[in-house]
């Protein structure tokens, strides 16, 4: 959250998971009775925009839509091997024509039955430009994509339907890519792959106020900047099912105060810990076996947006300002040894992962970084925005001030009460400054670090990066069958990004959450997400 068919086996990832003290691969376990029908209660932000699964391209709202929907794979929480989940088989003879049967008898939550016209119209939707679909950008290896979505700016589709999808039967579709992929498959298991229901597309202002999904966990209510309740889905088909009853998505503006419920038994569970809880560990002495680890596959930047003139030209103010931060020193201190510095855009883990590659300019050294912000002319003040929630704040406001130690420019933190507040300033291209911009796996591939990110009309390109060059090592890339070869091609982008130095990679965080001891067991997954099928409720005494 075994495998496949014939021509189709990804090969899993090897990841060395960090065990708890009680359980392992990112799980914690305790003794005592069950109660299936019981209430687990997550941390959860505002979610940026609606629950569209192809719209959904940010934490908060992923909590929901991850729950909701199943998709024809589905990702193993361990290290994000793929299994398949939906689909019967997934075979391809040449990784460009994909024939995709699904298992019989699944159904939307309204009853209706899943069917191959469901993926190939929810596809359609996502990739459709007028649509604005956030993560219809997943679509573009699929023939046909340019003529829903044209890369110029102000061109129109000249049709509403991708030509590279086809239904054969209700159990049965085909896919032709563009061109050759090593990823593709690996990709069905993401979010915006999913169905959606003739429902959606009768009354989409209706399905914005009450989702119906395909997977485990059934929409209940939405109550905005408080809470998310869903409730599981009986009929559910996949293996990961769920072992209690009802799910609340508390919604915090504060880290801190979610973290004060966890401990008092008020929540349930937390993904991530607030920077306080972390300083001498003081999380082991509040929480002790309820802690939960893994190895995450994600990546901490700071996005320099070139529609801001000062840094879009000045390759040495980005430089300089990246060799300002001493990345060392604040996930020592202030992240408490819970993160550790980046050295590139890619996180270990990651196949294709290359040490080093952002070279000097990741690594502090406050005289280079003078000499450097002097030459590039600089004059102002320096900005990081970032939201204030889930414990961004501290870490940023230190890199300000290295920053401003090193260099002798005024920096300052700006923050927005939540995270989807930020985002909806990120999406609108409406920084002033400098931002905060993580990433965690969306699916476990070095790609995926990459074409959404850096490429010129990635979905999630906060610095509004654009190189020609880059673009096409990624298009060649892209079009490879051979796993391994195209992996030394997103290499070579990965090299020829360092040089332009778009974003700043920041750390890598350490994967640290806790359940409370209203569960028996809990897991948390390399995405740094809860694995809802490993929960198990506390019965009452």
């Amino acid at each position: 959250m075994s495998r496949s068919r014939v021509a189709w086996v990804a090969a899993p990832i090897a990841l060395a998971m960090t065990l708890s003290a009680c359980g392992g691969g990112g799980g914690s376990t305790t003794s005592g009775a069950e109660d299936p029908n019981g209430t687990v209660s997550i941390y959860g932000t505002e979610p940026e925009s609606t629950l569209f699964p192809a719209n959904t391209a940010e934490a908060g709202g992923g909590k929901v839509t991850d729950a909701l929907f199943a998709r024809l794979v589905g990702y193993k929480a361990e290290d994000g091997s793929t299994y398949n989940l939906m689909a019967e088989s997934i075979t391809s003879s040449d990784a460009k024509v994909y024939d995709i049967k699904l298992k019989p008898g699944w159904t939307f939550h309204d009853g209706t039955p899943v069917t191959a016209q469901n993926f190939v119209d929810a596809w359609n939707f996502a990739a459709y430009a007028p649509n604005a679909q956030k993560a219809g950008d997943f679509m573009s290896d699929i023939q046909g994509y340019k003529d829903v979505h044209p890369d110029a700016k102000d061109a129109k589709p000249t049709t509403d339907k991708m030509s590279g999808l086809q239904v054969v039967s209700d159990t049965e579709f085909k896919v032709t890519l563009s061109a050759p992929s090593s990823v593709f498959q690996i990709k069905l298991g993401y979010q915006p792959f999913s169905p959606l229901p003739k429902a959606f597309f009768a009354d989409q202002k209706a399905f914005e106020a009450k989702p119906i999904g395909n997977g485990p966990m059934k929409f209940v209510s939405r109550t905005p900047n408080s809470l998310i309740k869903l409730e599981r889905f009986d009929e559910y088909k996949g293996e990961d099912k769920v072992h209690f009853k009802t799910l609340d998505i508390k919604i915090y503006s504060s880290q801190e105060t979610a973290y004060q419920d966890l401990v008092a038994g008020k929540l349930d569970f937390m993904e991530a810990l607030p920077p306080s809880a972390k300083v001498g560990e003081k999380y082991k002495a509040d929480l002790g076996d309820q802690v939960l680890n893994a190895n995450l596959l994600g990546q901490s930047t700071i996005a320099l947006p070139y529609y801001i003139p000062a840094f879009k030209d000045n390759v040495k103010l980005r430089q300089a300002i990246s060799m300002a931060i001493n990345r060392e020193q604040i996930t020592k201190t202030v992240l408490a040894g819970s993160y550790v510095p980046s050295d590139g855009w890619v996180p270990p883990g990651i196949e294709g992962y290359e040490k080093g590659v952002c070279g000097e300019y990741c690594t502090y050294n406050k005289d280079k970084a003078k000499q450097l912000f002097q030459e590039s002319g600089f004059t102002g003040k320096l900005t990081i925005q970032s939201n204030q929630d889930g414990g961004r704040k501290e870490p940023l406001e230190a890199a300000c001030n290295s920053i401003k130690d090193a260099l002798g420019v005024e920096c300052e933190f700006v923050g927005t009460t939540n995270f989807g507040a930020f985002r909806q300033i990120v999406t609108a291209k409406q920084l002033t400054g400098m931002s905060r911009s993580d990433w965690s796996a969306d699916y476990p591939s070095i790609e995926n670090f990459f074409n959404p990110l850096y490429r010129s009309t990635g979905g999630n390109n906060d610095s509004t990066y654009s190189n020609p060059a880059f673009d096409a090592l990624l298009a060649e890339a892209d079009g490879i069958a051979d796993k391994a070869a195209a992996i030394k091609k997103y290499q070579e982008a990965h090299k020829l990004m360092a040089k332009d130095l778009p974003s700043i990679p920041m750390w890598n965080e350490k994967g640290i959450g806790a359940r409370s001891k209203n569960l028996l067991a809990a897991k948390l997954t390399f995405t740094r997400d809860a694995e809802l099928a490993a929960f198990r409720v506390k019965a009452k005494s």
